[in-house]
Parts: structure tokens; C-alpha cells; sequence
């Protein structure tokens, strides 16, 4: 009889099978043909045989361990409602991944089965995953001022809403008058889900450290080697056409262009207050700048005229404390060098509310694949990390770009 892990393996096949029929049609922008459509729903009926047997396995693994398990004087009650078995899973879910970090291919096979998933990758702890997520927002810029979700598919289905509709009237009688957000001909859209790819190296004599040093490496080295280019594609990638998410600051994200008058081609005050009361009154409360460090100096050099006199006080601001960005025109500035420096036609700065305008999905299942032969001659060993994440302009009203004038 086949173990729950091998049951699961089965059914991660079927799912890729079923992902690669879809991903088919979607790319030949077509729907399913009659007999893709058999095959899917034959895939279907599998997968959901094999997620009854599953269950049933783990029920009969959970009762024959519970039934090999001794009682104790201490530690773990009958009545803890099986929460000592899940953390005892956990952490040996955790010991194995270090394991494979360390060893490889040479990983004992039991342990392997805990981790290793169909593609040979090794995946990456829930609670670890959790842990570098957590860390990448202090070493990204787009990750701490945009809307984050977790998801388990592979894209996300999208339709264009206008803002919700409220109204006054009484419950009671029925009396609202509410119209509908949704268009009469909604536009139907993906975010797609997208490989990050990462790669990471340590020296053999490292590896000789306690698991605690490991852990810290693991969570710095794998947010770091992923961090730089997601917040990349999040400001300037162009799509799934080129299996990126879509940036803020390029014309597939539809965020409005707001364009310098003829003659500015340098940045001045005007512009910036331009591109502010551009957006919506409801989005500048929560709004911010986000231009390259080249452009904030710039922003620092300019004062407030209005006595004509040239001396007046800069409307760039320092911060004062700690983890708090400076300021311009009352407005915190992020910096993201991805963005275009000062010039000609330049798209200098983007500005709003980044929370609500930008989405950003990350799928669970981050994992590592153990290059263990590639750097050998080095004295290193290689991990080339897994990440799958997706990032979208959902609200194009919420932002807008300054775009310099050409001449």
C-alpha cells in the first residue's frame, strides 16, 4: 500500500498534467479542445480519488502512530489534540531540509520523502518560507509599501471594477439606491504567477557551523538573492510575455502619465505638485514618492521661492528618525533605482497610494535545488533557490508617473 507521501507525489503529477493542458490553450489564446477537455476532467476525477485516499492513509499513519506511541509521565498528553505530532512533523520536516542543504543527493530516503517534492527540489519549511518573507520587506522597497496575498494558483483571474457604490436608505424597507460596480462588459484579466530564480552559495567548511548558523544563513542569503529582483520586476518588469511580473512604471501596468509642460526637462517644483493633485484626494492620504536616489537629491536642492527672493526654506525634509523615509512636499519618498534618472522623456517618479494600487501574490512552495558538484572545485556548494510570485497594478487610478518633457 502507497504511503501518504507517495499518494501526494502521485497527485502533484496530476496536477502538473492538468496545468500543462490549461497553460497549452492559454498560451495559443484558445479554449480547450474536446479532447484536452476529456483528458482535464479524467485528471479532475483522479485528482479527487487520490485526495479521498490521502486522507484516509493519513487518518490510518495518524491512528497507527498514535496506537506505536508509549505513554509517557510527561511531554505530550493524549488530549494535546494531536498538536505534539504536528510540531514533532515540523520538526522533522525542518532537520531533513538542513540535512539535504548539507548532504544533497546523499540524503537518507526516508528524509528525502519529507521534503523532496516530484521535480527532485527540495522544499523549503512552511515556517522558514514564512521567516524570509517576513525578512524581504527590509531589504525591498516595493514589498513594504505594496499590498501583499498569498495564493495557490498559478494566475489570477481579474475583471475591471469601477469603485464601489454606496448609498443611504433604510434596511427595513428596501429603500437603498446602490449602483453596480461592475461594468455591463467587465474586461477579463490575469496576474500571473512567475519563476524567481535565485541562486546562493556557502563554503564546505560553513557547513560544518550548528544548524543555528545554517538557519541565519539560509533566511539572509535566500531574501537577498531573491529580494533585488523582485523589487526590479515589480517597478519595471514587462509581463508575463517575458515570464515577469508587471511593473508599476511601464505601460502594461496602465498607471496614468502625468507630462512635464515643453522646456522641463530638469526637475522643478511645479511638476512634482503637479504630479500630486493628479491623484485622487481618497489616495494622496496614504500616498508617497517613489523615484531613483539621484532624483531625491535633486529634490533636496529645491526651496520654496514664493518671496522670490532664492533663500527660502528646501521643501525636502530629513528624516528624524530611525526606519522613517524623508520627505517632500509632505510626502515620504522611497527610493527604487530602477527608476529612470533626470533626463529627456524621462519617467522620473511615480506617486500615490502603493498599498492600494499594487498587488503583489506569492505562491507557497519556495524550493531549493542542492548544486553540490557545480562548485565543488571551488569549495563551495550551490543552491539555487525557487520563488513564486506574481505582481500587478490593480488600481491604476491610485498612482500616477511624471514623465519629463522631451525638449
Amino acid at each position: 500500500m502507497p504511503t501518504s507521501v507517495e499518494l501526494r507525489k502521485q497527485r502533484a503529477g496530476v496536477v502538473e498534467s492538468m496545468r500543462a493542458i490549461t497553460e497549452k490553450a492559454e498560451s495559443e489564446n484558445r479554449g480547450l479542445s474536446g479532447e484536452e477537455r476529456t483528458s482535464y476532467d479524467r485528471h479532475e476525477q483522479d485528482f479527487t480519488g487520490l485526495t479521498e485516499r490521502i486522507e484516509r492513509q493519513e487518518a490510518e499513519e495518524e491512528r497507527a502512530a498514535q496506537m506505536a506511541e508509549p505513554i509517557r509521565r510527561s511531554g505530550q498528553r493524549p488530549d494535546d489534540g494531536g498538536r505534539g505530532t504536528e510540531e514533532t512533523r515540523a520538526k522533522e520536516k525542518r532537520a531533513a531540509f538542513f540535512q539535504a542543504l548539507r548532504r544533497g543527493a546523499r540524503l537518507a530516503p526516508e528524509q528525502r520523502a519529507l521534503v523532496e517534492n516530484t521535480a527532485g527540489e527540495i522544499l523549503v519549511p512552511e515556517d522558514l518560507e514564512q521567516e524570509i518573507y517576513r525578512a524581504l520587506p527590509g531589504l525591498t522597497v516595493v514589498r513594504g509599501i505594496a499590498s501583499s496575498r498569498p495564493t495557490s494558483s498559478n494566475r489570477i483571474r481579474r475583471r475591471s471594477l469601477n469603485e464601489v457604490s454606496v448609498g443611504w436608505g433604510s434596511l427595513e424597507t428596501n429603500e437603498q439606491t446602490l449602483a453596480d460596480s461592475m461594468p455591463s462588459t467587465p474586461t477579463e484579466e490575469f496576474t500571473y504567477i512567475e519563476d524567481l530564480y535565485g541562486l546562493a552559495k556557502i563554503g564546505e567548511d560553513e557547513l560544518d557551523d550548528s544548524d543555528t548558523n545554517l538557519e541565519a544563513f539560509v533566511r539572509d542569503s535566500f531574501a537577498r538573492a531573491v529580494g533585488e529582483a523582485e523589487d526590479t520586476a515589480f517597478t519595471i518588469g514587462t509581463g508575463h510575455a517575458s515570464n515577469q511580473p508587471v511593473g508599476f512604471m511601464t505601460t502594461g501596468g496602465g498607471v496614468p502619465v502625468v507630462t512635464a509642460a515643453t522646456g522641463n526637462t530638469t526637475v522643478k517644483v511645479d511638476q512634482f505638485k503637479n504630479l500630486v493633485y493628479a491623484v485622487p484626494a481618497q489616495y494622496r492620504r496614504n500616498a508617497r514618492f517613489a523615484v531613483a536616489s539621484g532624483t531625491e537629491l535633486a529634490l533636496s536642492l529645491l526651496r520654496d521661492n514664493s518671496s522670490g527672493a532664492g533663500t527660502g526654506p528646501y521643501l525636502w525634509q530629513p528624516s528624524v528618525q530611525a526606519g522613517r523615509p524623508n520627505t517632500f512636499l509632505g510626502y515620504a519618498i522611497e527610493n527604487q533605482e530602477d527608476i529612470a534618472a533626470v533626463a529627456a522623456s524621462a519617467k522620473v517618479a511615480a506617486f500615490g497610494d502603493f498599498n492600494a494600487g499594487y498587488r503583489i501574490y506569492d505562491r507557497a512552495g519556495m524550493t531549493v535545488k542542492v548544486l553540490d558538484q557545480l562548485y565543488a572545485e571551488e569549495g563551495m556548494i550551490g543552491w539555487k533557490i525557487r520563488m513564486r510570485v506574481g505582481g500587478d497594478v490593480v488600481r491604476p487610478e491610485a498612482l500616477r508617473i511624471l514623465q519629463l518633457s522631451a525638449t
